[in-house]
C-alpha cells in the first residue's frame, strides 16, 4: 500500500474540538493513542482459521492485538496491519465479509486540497455559471464569487477520507505531517463504504441532484456513520468488559500544531456545508432504528428501495410512504434569455426539504448566532446537558416552512447579449396543500428581508445592494410556489413571461403557471452537482467522512451567543 510523500499541513476541522467530538458518528475518537506500540485489546485471539471468515482478515483476527508504534507514523507494515483488523472488526460490527481488500493512502490536508483542485480545474464556464446560480438562489453564494472553488475549498477543510468506487481506493487524512497517522475510526467508514460497494454497488444509484445524491446518502452515509458509532463504542469500553477492544489508533497533532482548522471555520461556507451535511445528522438516526427494529437484514433490504428523497430521512415515518412529485416547468423566457445548457449534463437543480431548510437556517450561521430567521434552538437537537449538539444527531432538518415539500426544480437562465454574464432562475416547488405553499412563500419573504429585499410591487422584491442584489418574484398558485429571478423587475418578464412588469407596477399579478415542462432527465454525476461525493475526476466518493465536530462545536458557541 503506497503512501505519497507527506507535506506540512494544519489538520482542518476534524479535531476543532476532540471533547465535543468524541461521541460524534463519523468523528474523531476520544480514546489516546499511546507513543509506545499500541497493544488494543485485552482479548485473545485464536488461531488463524483455514478459510476466510466473518471477523477475520488478512491474517488478523478483529479482537487481536498489534505490534504498532504510531509515535513515528505508520510504515507500510504497519498500515497493512491496522488496515487489516480494522477490516476484521468492520465485518465484526457490521455483520458482512468483505470480497477483497482495497488500497489504502495517507494523505496530508494539503495533499487533500490539491487533489480535490485538479477534480474542478476542468470544469466548463457553463457548469461553473450553473453552480454560482444554483447557490445563489439559495443566498449561500454570492454572484461575484465562484461556487466552485467555494465547494472546492469545503470539501478541502472539512473532509476527514473518502473512497473512490472507480479507483476502488481509500484516502485517510493525517493532521501529522512529520509522523503520518491515521485515525482507526475515521478508517473503519472509509472501508466499510469500500465494503457497501462490493455488496450494494454503490455507483448504481442514480444521484444526479444535490437532492436525489443527499436522499442516497441518507442510507450510505446514515449505514457508514452508524457504523463508526458502533465500532467507536468498542474502542472506548472499559478493558475488563468482554467486548471491549481496548485503545484504538488515533490522529496525533505534529508539535506545534494546535489540532484546528486550516484557517479557522471562517473558511468553510456553512450554507453549503450544512446543506450536504443533512444525510450525516439523519442518516444514523435512520439506520439505528431500521437496525433496532430489524437487525442488519432490515438495513440491507434498504439498498433494494433506498430512500426516494431527503424528506424521507427527516420523517422516517414517510421512507417508503410519500415519493415525490415530479416537477416539471415550462419555458417562457423570451430571444435575450436562453436556458444554461451542460454538455453532458442536467440544466436543472434540485434541493430537496433538507436543502430548503439549510437555506432557512444559514442565516443564522451567517450573523454569528446574533441574527438569522430561527434561533439555534429551533434547528438544534440539544443534548440532555443544554451545552450543545446532540451528538448523535445534532441537527433538525424538520423547519415549518420546509416541510410539507413534495419536489422542486430551479432553472437556470443566462442572457445571450454578447459580453454579459447576466443570470436568473424559475425556481418551482409542488407542496402537500396550497397551506404548505403558502407557508414557505411567508418564510422566503422573512429570507428576502433578512437579505435587505424591499417590496417594489405585488408578490415582488428587489434586493438594491450587495452579493444578491437581485429583483425576485414570488407567487403562488394552488399548492405551488414560484420564484422568479433576474437583475431587474424589467428583465423578470424576460425570463418567464408569464410575469407581468405593468401588472406588478399596477399591484397585479397574473402569477406565473403550473404547466409545461422543460429539462432533460438522467442518471449523471458530474453535471448538475460538481459538488456532488459521487465519484469523479478527483477521486472523491462516498465517505466523504463530513466532519461532525464543526457543528457540534458551532452549536455550542451559538448558544453562547443567544444566551
Amino acid at each position: 500500500m503506497r503512501r505519497p510523500a507527506l507535506l506540512a499541513v494544519v489538520l482542518a476541522v476534524l479535531t476543532l474540538s476532540a471533547p465535543v467530538a468524541a461521541a460524534v458518528p463519523g468523528s474523531a475518537p476520544a480514546a489516546t493513542s499511546t507513543d509506545s506500540a499500541v497493544d488494543s485489546t485485552q482479548n485473545s485471539a485464536p488461531d488463524d482459521p483455514e478459510s476466510d471468515v466473518l471477523g477475520w482478515e488478512n491474517g488478523y483476527w478483529y479482537n487481536e492485538s498489534v505490534d504498532v508504534d504510531p509515535s513515528d507514523g505508520l510504515n507500510d507494515e504497519e498500515l497493512d496491519t491496522v488496515v487489516a483488523r480494522a477490516m476484521a472488526r468492520v465485518e465484526e460490527v457490521r455483520g458482512l465479509e468483505f470480497e477483497r481488500s482495497v488500497p489504502v493512502e495517507i494523505y496530508t490536508r494539503e495533499e487533500l486540497q490539491a487533489e480535490a483542485g485538479q477534480g474542478t480545474a476542468n470544469t466548463s464556464e457553463n457548469a461553473r455559471l450553473h453552480q454560482n446560480v444554483k447557490y445563489e438562489a439559495t443566498f449561500m453564494v454570492g454572484e461575484s464569487t465562484d461556487a466552485v472553488a467555494v465547494q472546492q475549498s469545503n470539501q478541502g477543510a472539512t473532509v476527514g477520507g473518502y473512497y473512490s468506487p472507480s479507483q476502488e481506493r481509500i484516502v485517510v487524512v493525517s493532521e501529522n505531517a512529520e509522523s503520518p497517522q491515521l485515525n482507526e475510526v475515521t478508517l473503519s467508514q472509509e472501508l466499510f463504504h469500500a465494503l457497501q460497494d462490493q455488496k450494494f454497488d454503490l455507483t448504481s444509484y442514480n444521484q444526479s441532484t444535490r437532492e436525489k445524491h443527499n436522499a442516497i446518502d441518507g442510507i450510505v452515509e446514515g449505514d457508514g456513520n452508524y457504523v463508526d458509532y458502533l465500532y467507536q463504542q468498542r474502542c472506548e469500553l472499559p478493558a475488563d468488559d468482554a467486548d471491549a477492544w481496548g485503545e484504538c489508533l488515533t490522529d496525533t497533532p505534529a508539535p506545534g500544531s494546535n489540532g484546528s482548522a486550516a484557517g479557522g471555520s471562517s473558511d468553510i461556507n456553512l450554507g453549503l456545508y450544512l446543506t450536504i451535511y443533512q444525510p450525516y445528522s439523519d442518516g444514523p438516526a435512520f439506520v439505528r432504528s431500521l437496525h433496532e427494529n430489524g437487525g442488519w437484514d432490515a438495513v440491507n433490504a434498504v439498498y433494494e428501495n433506498p430512500p426516494a428523497s431527503t424528506e424521507q430521512t427527516i420523517h422516517p415515518e414517510k421512507y417508503g410512504e410519500d415519493a415525490p412529485s415530479e416537477v416539471s416547468i415550462e419555458d417562457r423566457s423570451d430571444e435575450r434569455w436562453n436556458v444554461l445548457e451542460l454538455e453532458g449534463g442536467l440544466d436543472y437543480a434540485e434541493f430537496g426539504e433538507a436543502g430548503l431548510a439549510a437555506m432557512f437556517i444559514y442565516p443564522t450561521y451567517a450573523s454569528q448566532g446574533q441574527g438569522g430567521l430561527l434561533s439555534p434552538q429551533q434547528f438544534l437537537n440539544i443534548n440532555e446537558q443544554g451545552t450543545g449538539a446532540d451528538s448523535f444527531d445534532p441537527l433538525n432538518y424538520d423547519q415549518s416552512w420546509s416541510n410539507g415539500w413534495d419536489g422542486d426544480k430551479l432553472l437556470p437562465y443566462v442572457a445571450s447579449d454578447a459580453g454579459t454574464n447576466e443570470t436568473g432562475y424559475v425556481w418551482k416547488m409542488q407542496w402537500d396543500s396550497p397551506a404548505e405553499a403558502e407557508e414557505f412563500r411567508e418564510g422566503y419573504e422573512q429570507l428576502l428581508g433578512f437579505h435587505g429585499a424591499t417590496q417594489v410591487g405585488q408578490d415582488t422584491y428587489v434586493v438594491e445592494d450587495g452579493e444578491f442584489a437581485d429583483a425576485f418574484h414570488v407567487a403562488v398558485e394552488g399548492d405551488t410556489t414560484t420564484i422568479v429571478n433576474a437583475p431587474t423587475v424589467e428583465d423578470l418578464s424576460g425570463v418567464d413571461g408569464n410575469v407581468s412588469v405593468q401588472e406588478i407596477q399596477n399591484g397585479t399579478d397574473a402569477g406565473t403557471g403550473t404547466d409545461g415542462s422543460t429539462g432533460t432527465d438522467g442518471t449523471n454525476t458530474t453535471g448538475d452537482d460538481v459538488d456532488s461525493t459521487t465519484d469523479s475526476s478527483s477521486g472523491f466518493g462516498p465517505g466523504f467522512g463530513v466532519v461532525v465536530a464543526l457543528v457540534a462545536l458551532l452549536a455550542v458557541a451559538l448558544l453562547a451567543r443567544r444566551s
